[in-house]
């Protein structure tokens, strides 16, 4: 069962009506598949306009949506192997931030990699567990480790940033939070290797940047990427969390706005309805953009690149 955001009402209207034809058709000698038909091509044209003018904040809520596909998801769908690493030989585990190698398509396509990524869970327990995918000092240290792995054997770099912002927890602050996202931060620009990240759903503050920091960005088309969420701003702003929606407006946090303004450098068509109504569709298609973006990158020398990235954060707000 899909869970239907507000905005989606109109939609969810329909479909229901359509389960009680189906049901109708199947239970009685009663021929409705004309009117199914109808109302099937209704629903599907009026979920494509209602996609096709989503707001920021309207975008900020699919980005955040109970179904919609994490790092998980897109491990099982776009990558034909993966062998997670844990720990940070330091501290401990983090299991908000995954990683480990892998391997992007698969056949005469593939390609090794190192993957690295925020992942949230799916429900309660999984939620729990992996800290609703906000990240400790420990897991991007191990994130650090995982790029110096790259580096040493040379092999390419994935991000899958998906987080609402690092974890703001006192235990969190004891153990070096800010000196953690700083160092990953440094790690990503002096990879040696090429590096893509994608933002697949929220990528919120510094929690975001720390996995974020490559010679190429992309973003999912219903994604979001902002230094703050639309609500810790209106609550800034407006001292109030109800304006979030005008936060989200003025802030600028959507795919659209950011790859105008040369924040990111590609947007990844979702299915129509969000990556949550077709995971596996959404996931292919993201493989297929990062196979593009290393096959371009791997022309390119190891000082080529790093001055690709440095050169990139440099003219950012110029």
């Amino acid at each position: 069962m899909i869970s239907y955001l507000e905005f989606e009402k109109p939609v969810a209207s329909l479909e229901e009506r359509i389960a009680e034809l189906r049901s109708l058709d199947t239970n009685h000698d009663v021929d409705v598949a004309s009117e199914i038909e109808r109302l099937e091509a209704k629903s599907t044209d009026l979920l494509a306009s209602t996609y096709a003018s989503l707001t920021p904040w309207q975008k900020t809520q699919v980005a955040r949506h109970p179904q919609r596909p994490h790092f998980r998801d897109y491990v099982a769908h776009a990558f034909s192997e993966f062998i997670p690493l844990g720990g940070d030989r330091a501290y401990g585990e983090d299991e908000a931030i995954m990683g480990g190698f892998a391997t992007l398509g698969e056949g005469e396509n593939a390609r090794r990699v190192i993957l690295i990524g925020h992942e949230k869970g799916n429900d309660t327990q999984s939620r729990i567990r992996h800290n609703f995918g906000m990240g400790k000092p420990e897991g991007y240290r191990k994130a650090i480790r995982l790029m110096e792995l790259a580096g040493r054997f040379g092999l390419p770099v994935i991000t899958l940033v998906d987080t609402s912002g690092a974890f703001p927890g006192i235990e969190a602050e004891e153990r070096g939070q800010a000196e953690a996202i700083a160092r990953s931060t440094e790690a990503c620009l002096a990879l040696e290797t090429p590096m893509v990240s994608v933002i697949v759903g929220e990528g919120g503050s510094g929690g975001a940047v720390a996995l974020a920091s490559a010679e190429r960005v992309l973003m999912l088309e219903h994604a979001v990427y902002s230094v703050i969420s639309p609500e810790g701003c209106a609550s800034i702003l407006w001292r109030t969390a109800e304006k979030a929606a005008d936060a989200a407006q003025a802030m600028r946090i959507t795919a659209q706005h950011l790859k105008r303004l040369g924040v990111i450098d590609r947007i990844v068509k979702e299915p129509v309805g969000g990556a949550h109504r077709d995971v596996a569709g959404a996931a292919k298609v993201l493989g297929k953009a990062l196979g593009e973006e290393l096959e371009s990158l791997s022309q390119h020398d190891t000082r080529t690149l790093i001055r690709m990235r440095e050169e990139r954060f440099l003219q950012l707000g110029g």
